[in-house]
Protein backbone atom coordinates (compact mmCIF):
# COMPACT_ATOMS: atom_id res chain seq x y z
CA UNK A 1 0.00 0.00 0.00
CA UNK A 2 3.09 2.36 1.00
CA UNK A 3 4.73 1.55 -2.39
CA UNK A 4 1.11 2.80 -4.54
CA UNK A 5 0.62 5.68 -2.55
CA UNK A 6 4.55 7.34 -2.79
CA UNK A 7 4.45 6.54 -6.16
CA UNK A 8 0.86 8.46 -6.61
CA UNK A 9 2.10 11.52 -4.85
CA UNK A 10 5.90 11.15 -6.96
CA UNK A 11 3.79 11.04 -9.86
CA UNK A 12 2.04 14.80 -8.80
CA UNK A 13 5.35 16.44 -8.21
CA UNK A 14 5.72 15.99 -4.49
CA UNK A 15 8.82 15.01 -2.59
CA UNK A 16 8.13 11.72 -0.31
CA UNK A 17 10.40 10.38 2.11
CA UNK A 18 10.06 6.40 2.83
CA UNK A 19 10.89 4.28 5.83
CA UNK A 20 10.60 0.81 6.12
CA UNK A 21 12.59 -1.72 8.41
CA UNK A 22 12.48 -4.50 5.77
CA UNK A 23 11.73 -7.04 7.76
CA UNK A 24 11.40 -10.74 6.99
CA UNK A 25 7.34 -11.02 8.04
CA UNK A 26 6.80 -11.64 4.69
CA UNK A 27 9.49 -12.28 1.34
CA UNK A 28 11.99 -9.01 1.66
CA UNK A 29 12.86 -9.50 -2.24
CA UNK A 30 9.45 -8.68 -3.11
CA UNK A 31 9.51 -5.89 -0.87
CA UNK A 32 13.10 -4.96 -2.06
CA UNK A 33 11.91 -4.92 -6.11
CA UNK A 34 8.61 -2.37 -5.42
CA UNK A 35 11.18 0.15 -3.75
CA UNK A 36 13.30 -0.50 -6.88
CA UNK A 37 10.30 1.05 -8.73
CA UNK A 38 10.52 4.20 -6.61
CA UNK A 39 14.38 4.44 -6.06
CA UNK A 40 15.18 6.64 -9.59
CA UNK A 41 13.15 9.43 -8.62
CA UNK A 42 15.07 12.30 -7.94
CA UNK A 43 12.14 13.26 -5.68
CA UNK A 44 12.06 10.03 -3.74
CA UNK A 45 14.66 8.88 -0.67
CA UNK A 46 14.49 5.85 1.13
CA UNK A 47 15.64 5.22 4.87
CA UNK A 48 15.63 1.58 6.68
CA UNK A 49 14.31 2.56 9.97
CA UNK A 50 12.25 0.60 12.59
CA UNK A 51 9.26 2.77 13.73
CA UNK A 52 10.59 0.48 17.41
CA UNK A 53 13.13 2.89 17.15
CA UNK A 54 12.81 5.74 19.41
CA UNK A 55 15.95 7.80 19.43
CA UNK A 56 16.13 6.79 14.72
CA UNK A 57 12.62 8.21 14.77
CA UNK A 58 13.43 11.39 16.72
CA UNK A 59 16.42 12.00 14.25
CA UNK A 60 14.55 11.28 11.72
CA UNK A 61 11.94 14.18 12.66
CA UNK A 62 14.19 16.98 13.68
CA UNK A 63 16.26 16.32 10.66
CA UNK A 64 12.77 17.04 8.35
CA UNK A 65 10.00 19.29 8.04
CA UNK A 66 7.62 17.21 7.12
CA UNK A 67 3.99 19.00 5.91
CA UNK A 68 2.30 15.56 6.10
CA UNK A 69 2.96 12.14 7.49
CA UNK A 70 0.60 9.07 5.67
CA UNK A 71 1.42 6.03 8.01
CA UNK A 72 0.76 2.67 6.77
CA UNK A 73 3.07 0.72 8.60
CA UNK A 74 1.84 -1.70 10.79
CA UNK A 75 2.75 -5.43 11.87
CA UNK A 76 -0.33 -6.96 10.00
CA UNK A 77 -1.99 -9.82 10.05
CA UNK A 78 -5.28 -11.24 12.41
CA UNK A 79 -3.83 -15.04 12.63
CA UNK A 80 0.11 -13.93 12.71
CA UNK A 81 -0.78 -12.24 15.80
CA UNK A 82 -1.33 -15.36 17.65
CA UNK A 83 1.81 -16.80 17.67
CA UNK A 84 3.99 -13.65 17.40
CA UNK A 85 2.32 -11.30 20.13
CA UNK A 86 4.93 -8.93 20.96
CA UNK A 87 5.86 -8.03 17.49
CA UNK A 88 2.26 -6.16 18.02
CA UNK A 89 3.01 -4.49 20.65
CA UNK A 90 6.88 -3.45 19.48
CA UNK A 91 5.70 -1.87 15.92
CA UNK A 92 1.76 -0.67 16.03
CA UNK A 93 1.80 0.21 19.80
CA UNK A 94 5.50 1.80 20.76
CA UNK A 95 6.16 2.57 17.06
CA UNK A 96 2.84 4.12 16.51
CA UNK A 97 4.09 6.14 19.94
CA UNK A 98 7.07 7.26 18.36
CA UNK A 99 5.25 8.44 14.94
CA UNK A 100 3.34 10.63 17.03
CA UNK A 101 5.55 12.36 19.54
CA UNK A 102 7.68 13.37 16.11
CA UNK A 103 4.32 14.67 14.81
CA UNK A 104 3.71 16.47 17.74
CA UNK A 105 7.63 17.77 18.13
CA UNK A 106 7.88 18.94 14.27
CA UNK A 107 3.95 20.32 14.04
CA UNK A 108 2.90 18.51 11.30
CA UNK A 109 -0.12 19.54 8.65
CA UNK A 110 -1.74 16.47 9.03
CA UNK A 111 -1.30 13.12 10.01
CA UNK A 112 -2.93 10.05 8.34
CA UNK A 113 -2.68 6.41 9.63
CA UNK A 114 -3.73 3.49 8.84
CA UNK A 115 -6.50 1.61 11.05
CA UNK A 116 -8.10 -1.84 9.88
CA UNK A 117 -11.56 -2.69 9.65
CA UNK A 118 -10.69 -5.55 12.48
CA UNK A 119 -11.60 -2.87 14.96
CA UNK A 120 -15.64 -3.77 14.30
CA UNK A 121 -14.22 -7.13 15.92
CA UNK A 122 -17.74 -8.73 16.80
CA UNK A 123 -19.93 -6.45 15.39
CA UNK A 124 -23.23 -7.77 13.88
CA UNK A 125 -24.64 -4.54 12.50
CA UNK A 126 -23.97 -4.11 8.92
CA UNK A 127 -22.58 -2.23 7.00
CA UNK A 128 -20.10 -1.03 9.53
CA UNK A 129 -20.31 2.55 10.52
CA UNK A 130 -17.49 4.53 11.82
CA UNK A 131 -20.46 5.91 14.05
CA UNK A 132 -20.54 1.81 15.83
CA UNK A 133 -19.12 1.10 19.26
CA UNK A 134 -15.94 -0.39 18.20
CA UNK A 135 -15.00 -2.13 22.33
CA UNK A 136 -14.76 -5.93 21.23
CA UNK A 137 -12.17 -6.84 19.53
CA UNK A 138 -11.65 -10.59 18.51
CA UNK A 139 -7.76 -11.00 17.78
CA UNK A 140 -4.65 -8.93 19.36
CA UNK A 141 -4.09 -7.10 16.33
CA UNK A 142 -7.49 -5.59 15.88
CA UNK A 143 -7.01 -4.06 20.04
CA UNK A 144 -3.86 -2.68 18.89
CA UNK A 145 -5.80 -0.77 15.78
CA UNK A 146 -8.31 -0.06 18.18
CA UNK A 147 -5.36 1.85 20.59
CA UNK A 148 -4.05 3.64 17.55
CA UNK A 149 -7.19 5.41 17.06
CA UNK A 150 -7.40 6.40 20.97
CA UNK A 151 -3.87 7.66 20.94
CA UNK A 152 -4.29 9.76 18.03
CA UNK A 153 -7.62 11.30 19.38
CA UNK A 154 -5.19 11.84 22.60
CA UNK A 155 -2.49 13.94 20.67
CA UNK A 156 -4.87 15.83 18.35
CA UNK A 157 -7.11 16.48 21.13
CA UNK A 158 -3.87 17.24 23.30
CA UNK A 159 -1.66 19.14 20.55
CA UNK A 160 -4.39 20.06 17.82
CA UNK A 161 -2.59 17.99 15.55
CA UNK A 162 -4.61 17.47 12.20
CA UNK A 163 -5.17 13.24 12.41
CA UNK A 164 -7.45 11.05 10.00
CA UNK A 165 -7.33 7.43 10.54
CA UNK A 166 -8.76 5.40 7.79
CA UNK A 167 -10.16 1.76 8.25
CA UNK A 168 -9.09 -0.48 5.22
CA UNK A 169 -11.19 -3.38 4.28
CA UNK A 170 -9.40 -6.57 2.41
CA UNK A 171 -7.15 -4.55 0.30
CA UNK A 172 -5.96 -6.50 -2.60
CA UNK A 173 -4.14 -5.88 -5.89
CA UNK A 174 -0.25 -6.55 -7.78
CA UNK A 175 2.42 -6.07 -5.55
CA UNK A 176 0.73 -7.11 -2.10
CA UNK A 177 0.97 -9.48 0.55
CA UNK A 178 1.88 -12.97 0.11
CA UNK A 179 0.15 -13.83 3.34
CA UNK A 180 -3.50 -13.04 2.22
CA UNK A 181 -5.72 -15.08 1.19
CA UNK A 182 -6.45 -13.65 -2.40
CA UNK A 183 -2.39 -14.14 -2.79
CA UNK A 184 -2.15 -17.59 -1.41
CA UNK A 185 -5.49 -18.89 -3.86
CA UNK A 186 -3.77 -17.87 -7.16
CA UNK A 187 -0.56 -19.24 -5.41
CA UNK A 188 -1.96 -22.43 -5.12
CA UNK A 189 -4.20 -23.18 -7.28
CA UNK A 190 -1.27 -22.74 -10.54
CA UNK A 191 0.61 -25.07 -8.38
CA UNK A 192 -2.12 -28.05 -8.48
CA UNK A 193 -1.89 -27.50 -4.22
CA UNK A 194 -5.27 -27.01 -2.69
CA UNK A 195 -6.73 -23.81 -0.79
CA UNK A 196 -7.69 -23.80 2.11
CA UNK A 197 -11.62 -22.34 2.63
CA UNK A 198 -12.17 -20.96 5.97
CA UNK A 199 -15.56 -21.61 8.03
CA UNK A 200 -16.72 -23.74 5.42
CA UNK A 201 -17.04 -20.80 2.55
CA UNK A 202 -19.57 -19.20 4.60
CA UNK A 203 -17.51 -15.67 4.80
CA UNK A 204 -17.84 -12.17 3.04
CA UNK A 205 -15.68 -9.78 2.54
CA UNK A 206 -15.77 -6.20 1.38
CA UNK A 207 -12.76 -6.77 -0.92
CA UNK A 208 -10.77 -3.08 -1.93
CA UNK A 209 -8.82 -2.70 -4.81
CA UNK A 210 -5.40 -1.09 -4.23
CA UNK A 211 -6.06 1.73 -6.43
CA UNK A 212 -9.27 2.75 -4.86
CA UNK A 213 -7.52 3.02 -1.64
CA UNK A 214 -4.81 5.14 -2.94
CA UNK A 215 -7.68 7.67 -3.89
CA UNK A 216 -9.00 7.71 -0.72
CA UNK A 217 -5.75 8.09 1.10
CA UNK A 218 -5.09 10.96 -1.27
CA UNK A 219 -8.23 13.10 -1.25
CA UNK A 220 -8.06 12.28 2.80
CA UNK A 221 -4.77 13.75 3.07
CA UNK A 222 -5.60 16.89 1.11
CA UNK A 223 -8.73 17.37 3.58
CA UNK A 224 -7.07 17.83 7.24
CA UNK A 225 -9.94 17.65 9.62
CA UNK A 226 -10.94 21.10 11.51
CA UNK A 227 -11.47 21.26 15.23
CA UNK A 228 -14.72 21.21 16.31
CA UNK A 229 -17.22 23.27 18.24
CA UNK A 230 -17.53 22.83 22.43
CA UNK A 231 -21.21 21.19 21.83
CA UNK A 232 -19.35 18.46 19.86
CA UNK A 233 -20.39 15.06 21.52
CA UNK A 234 -17.36 13.29 20.15
CA UNK A 235 -14.89 17.19 21.56
CA UNK A 236 -13.25 19.26 20.19
CA UNK A 237 -9.82 17.46 18.52
CA UNK A 238 -9.14 17.99 14.83
CA UNK A 239 -10.02 14.21 14.14
CA UNK A 240 -12.02 12.08 12.02
CA UNK A 241 -12.18 8.53 10.75
CA UNK A 242 -13.33 6.85 7.83
CA UNK A 243 -14.10 3.47 6.60
CA UNK A 244 -12.12 2.71 2.98
CA UNK A 245 -14.07 -0.26 1.58
CA UNK A 246 -15.79 -1.39 -1.53
CA UNK A 247 -19.21 -0.93 0.49
CA UNK A 248 -20.09 -4.49 -1.80
CA UNK A 249 -19.24 -8.05 -0.01
CA UNK A 250 -18.44 -10.70 -1.86
CA UNK A 251 -19.48 -13.72 -0.59
CA UNK A 252 -16.07 -16.37 -0.12
CA UNK A 253 -16.38 -19.18 -2.45
CA UNK A 254 -17.87 -16.25 -5.56
CA UNK A 255 -14.83 -15.22 -4.67
CA UNK A 256 -12.77 -18.16 -5.40
CA UNK A 257 -15.22 -18.88 -8.52
CA UNK A 258 -13.50 -15.28 -10.03
CA UNK A 259 -10.10 -16.60 -9.59
CA UNK A 260 -10.66 -19.64 -10.76
CA UNK A 261 -12.87 -18.46 -14.02
CA UNK A 262 -9.84 -15.82 -14.52
CA UNK A 263 -6.60 -18.57 -14.23
CA UNK A 264 -8.88 -21.10 -16.25
CA UNK A 265 -8.05 -24.01 -13.99
CA UNK A 266 -10.05 -25.28 -11.00
CA UNK A 267 -9.50 -24.95 -7.39
CA UNK A 268 -8.84 -27.97 -4.99
CA UNK A 269 -10.47 -26.64 -2.06
CA UNK A 270 -10.17 -27.94 1.87
CA UNK A 271 -12.91 -27.03 3.76
CA UNK A 272 -11.70 -25.45 7.34
CA UNK A 273 -13.68 -24.28 10.17
CA UNK A 274 -13.10 -20.45 11.40
CA UNK A 275 -10.17 -19.78 12.61
CA UNK A 276 -9.43 -17.58 15.87
CA UNK A 277 -9.28 -13.76 15.48
CA UNK A 278 -11.91 -14.13 12.44
CA UNK A 279 -15.18 -12.54 11.54
CA UNK A 280 -17.79 -14.05 9.04
CA UNK A 281 -18.42 -10.76 7.21
CA UNK A 282 -17.30 -7.00 6.59
CA UNK A 283 -18.69 -4.48 5.07
CA UNK A 284 -18.14 -1.20 4.77
CA UNK A 285 -20.52 2.36 5.56
CA UNK A 286 -18.19 4.47 3.33
CA UNK A 287 -21.14 7.43 3.51
CA UNK A 288 -18.85 9.89 5.60
CA UNK A 289 -15.61 9.67 2.90
CA UNK A 290 -18.28 10.26 -0.05
CA UNK A 291 -19.83 12.96 1.32
CA UNK A 292 -16.25 14.60 2.99
CA UNK A 293 -14.13 14.04 -0.16
CA UNK A 294 -16.68 12.93 -2.46
CA UNK A 295 -15.31 9.47 -3.30
CA UNK A 296 -15.95 5.53 -2.97
CA UNK A 297 -14.44 2.70 -3.88
CA UNK A 298 -15.84 0.96 -6.89
CA UNK A 299 -13.66 -1.33 -8.94
CA UNK A 300 -15.44 -4.90 -9.26
CA UNK A 301 -13.83 -7.94 -8.17
CA UNK A 302 -13.58 -9.36 -11.30
CA UNK A 303 -11.34 -6.24 -13.21
CA UNK A 304 -9.11 -5.86 -9.52
CA UNK A 305 -8.45 -10.16 -9.54
CA UNK A 306 -7.68 -9.93 -13.52
CA UNK A 307 -5.19 -6.85 -12.60
CA UNK A 308 -3.79 -8.70 -9.60
CA UNK A 309 -3.10 -12.41 -12.04
CA UNK A 310 -1.83 -10.41 -14.98
CA UNK A 311 0.97 -8.73 -12.75
CA UNK A 312 1.48 -12.20 -10.70
CA UNK A 313 2.00 -14.15 -13.90
CA UNK A 314 4.60 -11.11 -14.85
CA UNK A 315 6.20 -11.13 -11.55
CA UNK A 316 7.04 -14.92 -11.50
CA UNK A 317 7.75 -15.70 -14.46
CA UNK A 318 11.10 -14.38 -15.44
CA UNK A 319 10.29 -14.92 -19.68
CA UNK A 320 7.10 -13.11 -19.04
CA UNK A 321 8.57 -10.35 -16.96
CA UNK A 322 11.45 -9.39 -19.51
CA UNK A 323 8.67 -9.13 -22.46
Amino acid sequence: MGYFVAQRLLNEGLEVYGIDNLNDYYDVGLKRDRLAQLTPSKNFTFEQLDLFDRDGMLALFRGHQFQYVIHLAAQAGVRYSLENPFAYSDSNLSGFLNLLEGCRLMGVEHLVFASSSSVYGANHKVPFSVDDRVDHPVSLYAATKKANELMAHAYSSLYQIPTTGLRFFTVYGPWGRPDMAYFKFVESILADRPIQVYNQGRMKRDFTYIDDVVEGVVRVMEHPPQPRSQADSDGQAPYKIYNIGNHQPVELMRFIQVIETTLGKPAKKVMCPMQPGDVPATYADVSDLMADVGFAPSTPIEVGMQRFIDWYRQYYNPALRET
